[in-house]
């Protein structure tokens, strides 16, 4: 009774370092085991916060527990995603023009969009695709493979998913670093490395319009000059009588160049940022790549919960949890947290690349907003790390992870510098 009286009263200063930007540079087990706090105390975390929009306070619950995220993600009815963004304040519309793709939607428009979109994502399409990623990180790790020494995000972890998803568009390769820059500034949450000195806002708006334009620049001649690019197929697509208006694929440009490349990105410096603190698990990894792989990755992605957080806004009053929620009220899901909810996963805390069955939320909770690209990220981070294993066999971690330096609570954990170190190689061409 003691322990819970004194868990009680240090809540209310620990639940302020979720908004905290100190909180999310910690290494990530430091406030995984925070946030575990959170979860075992209540089921709802009450956060307040100021809108750096309004300049006003406002509050959102942040959940923690794994039945929880399972059971919101399940019911969009009640818990909305267009009500203001799933980001944890409400997007202006000017934002909201460049990022408001499916993501931001309930049914019937979800729903509408997301069925366009998911007949460019079923196996048979994206064979091409997948097939692709090999000779991608092949070309990728080619072209650091000599040095001995690098900064693995830098080299590896940041063009290889983004090349994936740009050739998968058909963007040119000339226009790559516009694109690597512009997604930067947008995942990186205000980071002044990536946005400089100005208004973090401005600069992620004005990334915006610059990939919209792209974009729409791309779109425009796939209309008249199709070919067999998922642009082309997206500009062209009919299902049931209806296609992706031409202010439509931009945004979705956006999302996939922002929430498809950076889950991977992510993962892949988590992973083999967590290799070298779990060097028993790399050794088990790499005496058994085959057998070990598919296990491994959904490892990682439940271990580091690449995307932070989701948010939904309650349409009615509601009770979940023996907790009153009103209508209007935002909830905040913490997937990393619920990720080592000990009432779903055995050891949760254990790092374990062989663990099964493991029913992570790392992807998201299962239901509509479920992440179409799951299995690219899935394939994307196996065959990356067979090549690593392959190519890069002694490399190894030579100082600490840098995290972003977000200005809140970021979208998505990521480490923005990891410096390795490995046995110099020759291309493979």
């Amino acid at each position: 009774m003691r322990s819970r009286r004194r868990l009680a009263r240090t809540l209310p200063n620990m639940t302020h370092r979720l908004t905290d930007p100190t909180f999310w540079t910690q290494p990530l087990n430091d406030r995984m085991l925070e946030m575990g706090t959170f979860r075992e105390a209540e089921p709802f975390t009450e956060v307040a916060f100021t809108n750096e929009f309004t300049g006003e306070q406002e509050r959102f619950f942040a959940v923690t527990r794994y039945d929880d995220v399972v059971a919101i993600s399940k019911d969009p009815k009640t818990f909305s995603s267009a009500s203001g963004a799933i980001s944890i304040v409400d997007l202006p519309p000017d934002a909201l023009e460049f990022f408001g793709s499916f993501i931001n939607m309930d049914n019937p428009r979800h729903q509408r969009q997301r069925a366009i979109v998911a007949k460019s994502f079923t196996p048979t399409e994206l064979a091409n695709v997948l097939d692709s990623v090999e000779t991608i990180v092949t070309e990728v790790i080619d072209g650091f493979c000599e040095e001995g020494e690098v900064d693995l995000v830098k080299a590896l972890a940041q063009p290889f998913p983004l090349l994936v998803i740009c050739d998968m568009m058909g963007i040119p390769r000339s226009e790559f670093d516009t694109v690597l820059n512009a997604t930067n500034i947008i995942l990186g949450g205000g980071d002044p490395e990536f946005v400089g000195e100005g208004d973090p806002m401005t600069a992620i708006l004005g990334a915006g319009l610059e990939l919209t334009n792209l974009m729409n620049e791309l779109a425009d001649e796939r209309r008249k000059n199709p070919t067999d690019d998922l642009t082309s197929k997206l500009v062209h697509a009919d299902v049931d009588g209806e296609m992706m208006a031409p202010e439509e694929v931009a945004p979705f440009f956006i999302l996939l160049a922002v929430a498809g490349n950076d889950t991977t990105r992510t993962a892949l410096s988590h992973g083999m940022n967590l290799l070298s603190q779990f060097p028993e698990q790399r050794a088990a990894w790499q005496a058994d790549v085959d057998g070990v792989t598919g296990t491994a990755v959904e490892e990682i992605v439940r271990y580091s919960a690449p995307v932070t957080f989701m948010r939904r806004t309650l349409t009615t009053d509601f009770e979940m949890s023996g907790h009153q929620f009103a209508q209007g009220d935002k909830v905040v899901m913490l997937y990393g947290a619920a990720n080592r909810d000990p009432r779903a996963f055995d050891q949760p805390e254990v790092f374990d690349v062989r663990r099964s069955p493991n029913p992570h939320v790392g992807f998201g909770g299962p239901g509509p907003h479920f992440c179409l690209g799951a299995n690219l990220a899935r394939r994307e981070l196996a065959v990356a790390f067979r090549e690593i294993f392959k190519r890069l066999p002694d490399i190894e971690v030579v100082g600490d992870a840098v995290p972003l330096d977000a200005a809140g609570l970021p979208l998505v954990g990521g480490i923005k510098h990891l410096p390795v170190r490995f046995t110099p190689t020759a291309p493979t061409s």
